[in-house]
């Protein structure tokens, strides 16, 4: 239920964005206003509900429109503000509110000094857009020839924007801090991010779904969004409150309730890629790697440069593809390659080993596998990928994966579980320091 504002307005807390254009329903065009306004919206304490786009046909506009007005306080619509015969989202709007269409001589005469500014003529077709629904308040346009709209009915918001981003934002950017500032609550949404690696979509909602049920209803309600991709799954929380200091405190709660039920698989829980992760451990202990990889061809070692300031700890990067070269370059015996196959935990480890010594640092890493999709077997098949950790003192941490899909995918889980594999060594490492104390 929306609370009243003080002038007895209702509050705006809940939003839908409708993309209209035809040619945002082809490979060839993509809608990305509806990232900038639900960003927007979001920094003022809006809830984005529902996002869609409409292809350039009054009935399927009018069905979106009126849909959108049952569900949420404010509906914003972008596109179809033109001149041509296929804009319509003047006309539909008005239809479905019930309103007459009146011609604007204020619109009408600005349009027509802007193209007398260039030496032109206004085409007829152009006083379409100083077609105004009545009560409605117009946004000036300064970039370009459809100005926007702002319409009111039944304690709803209906805003009309031109589908241009370099016209849309500026005025988008105007509204939020003017007549919207003053039509939404004191409370803004705050959001989290919680990393986690080594457990699949399924497992990680399993562990975590008793523990975010609750949220909902809480006071104040935590919403919690899961999204899953190939070796790594994220956990969204959002929460409304007034301040960032009481969205701290909430959040910082609810990750560690997380943490508790999802364990040493929690990559981080302020947002943090793995990359960034593991990146943060080895430069504050000083400490350098070197990757030996064959089967990634420089995946890990790009994953583990992806953040700024990795030439600090990362040293080398060796793709080691063929045996021979395992063998000059990263020092691999040969009798170990004939014994266990390349594909093996004696090879990764070895690998980790060479790569290690040959940069003279004090971590090693390697990886080697089967990524397709020829080259399996009965007792290795597509997707056998073995991976290895060597630590400053020595200590060996190796692992073999079963690894699903195609060869883009094996190669992407792969580089993905071989870097939290060195977190987690890392992780180790800082838990054995604190107990002796170092």
């Amino acid at each position: 239920m929306s609370v009243e504002a003080p002038d007895s307005l209702p509050r705006l807390a809940t939003a839908e964005v409708i993309a209209v254009g035809s040619e945002l329903l082809t490979p060839f065009r993509t809608d990305t206003n509806s990232l900038f306004l639900t960003a927007r919206l979001n920094e003022i304490g809006v809830v984005v509900r529902r996002k869609s786009i409409v292809g350039d046909s009054p009935t399927d506009l009018a069905g979106a429109i009126g849909e959108a007005l049952a569900r949420v306080d404010l509906l914003v619509v972008c596109g179809g503000l033109g001149p041509t015969d296929d804009d319509l989202t003047r006309e539909t709007v008005a239809e479905v509110l019930g309103r007459s269409l009146h011609e604007d001589s204020d619109i009408l005469q600005q349009l027509r000094e802007r193209f007398e500014a260039r030496g032109w003529t206004m085409p007829e077709n152009n006083r379409r857009q100083a077609c105004v629904p009545d009560g409605a308040v117009v946004l000036e346009n300064p970039r370009g020839t459809a100005p926007g709209l702002w319409l009111e009915a039944g304690g709803r918001v209906v805003v009309l924007l031109p589908g241009p981003p370099r016209e849309l934002e500026p005025m988008f950017a105007d509204l939020a801090r003017g007549r919207l500032a003053e039509r939404v609550s004191d409370e803004r949404l705050y959001r989290r991010v919680v990393r986690v690696a080594g457990r699949g979509e399924s497992h990680v909602e399993e562990l975590a779904q008793p523990v975010y049920a609750a949220w909902r209803h809480g006071d104040p309600a935590i919403d919690t969004t899961i999204l899953a991709s190939p070796g790594s799954v994220e956990l969204h929380l959002s929460t409304r409150v007034a301040t960032a200091p009481e969205a701290t405190i909430v959040l910082d709660r609810a990750t560690a309730q997380l943490a508790v039920v999802l364990g040493d698989h929690v990559v981080s829980t302020d947002g943090r890629t793995l990359s960034e992760v593991v990146g943060d451990s080895l430069r504050r202990h000083g400490h350098r790697v070197a990757v030996g990889e064959s089967c990634t061809g420089g995946l890990v070692s790009a994953a583990l440069v992806d953040t700024p300031g990795s030439s600090r700890y990362v040293v080398a990067g060796f793709v080691a593809y063929s045996n021979e070269t395992k063998r000059s370059v990263l020092g691999v015996g040969a009798a170990l390659l004939a014994e266990h196959g390349a594909v093996s935990e004696p090879v990764a480890l070895a690998m980790a080993e060479g790569a290690r010594r040959a940069a003279d640092v004090e971590i090693g890493v390697g990886v080697t596998g089967i990524a397709g999709p020829g080259g399996g077997t009965a007792e290795k098949p597509v997707g056998t990928v073995c991976i290895a950790v060597v630590a400053p003192d020595g200590g060996r941490t190796v692992r073999t994966l079963q690894l699903p899909g195609d060869r883009a995918m094996i190669r992407q889980m792969a580089t993905r579980t071989t870097v939290d594999l060195l977190r987690r060594v890392l992780a180790r490492m800082e838990t054995h320091e604190a107990v002796r104390g170092d």
